[in-house]
């Protein structure tokens, strides 16, 4: 399938009603599309979670035009079907397709201990106004025992 009114037109033909009855749903999954236009746009919804982020999206079933009630899971699966090979694929189906490059295995908290300069305010408070303030991802603990270092003198790594 090429378009999400494709996809419709699909399901009015499987579960009756109109194709603007799913345009929504089938718009949904493709939405991806604006990110990038083409196939691995799927990577972010056409798999099982994503069916099942699509029910609690739409909710568990839609009435139709001709008053019938379909799961959303039902349209769903027709989607990712139609555009997988009559397959669901799981996320680590996706996930596995993906090159490791180095840069997505280093993981190094940066030093966000703020600098100050005399006596130390170790208070929940003053943590708090840090974090509000954007100043610092640190733990109220964490924060507070590297900050005592910086003012001991101690280098902090």
């Amino acid at each position: 399938m090429s378009h999400p009114w494709h996809h419709a037109e699909s399901s009015a033909r499987k579960y009756g009603g109109k194709p603007e009855d799913y345009i929504a749903i089938h718009s949904w999954f493709d939405g991806s599309k604006a990110q990038m236009a083409d196939f691995r746009h799927r990577a972010l919804r056409h798999h099982a979670f994503g069916i099942f982020e699509a029910e609690r999206e739409f909710g568990v079933t839609i009435t139709n035009s001709a008053g019938r009630k379909i799961p959303v899971r039902f349209i769903g699966e027709q989607h990712v079907k139609e555009d997988c090979g009559g397959k669901i694929p799981s996320v680590q189906d996706w996930l596995r397709g993906i090159e490791r490059k180095p840069w997505m295995q280093v993981g190094n908290l940066r030093d966000d201990t703020p600098e100050r300069h005399g006596a130390a305010d170790l208070s929940l408070e003053s943590w708090q106004a840090e974090v509000a303030a954007g100043r610092t991802t640190l733990g109220h603990l964490e924060w507070a025992e590297r900050l005592g270092m910086v003012l001991a003198g101690m280098n902090v790594e």
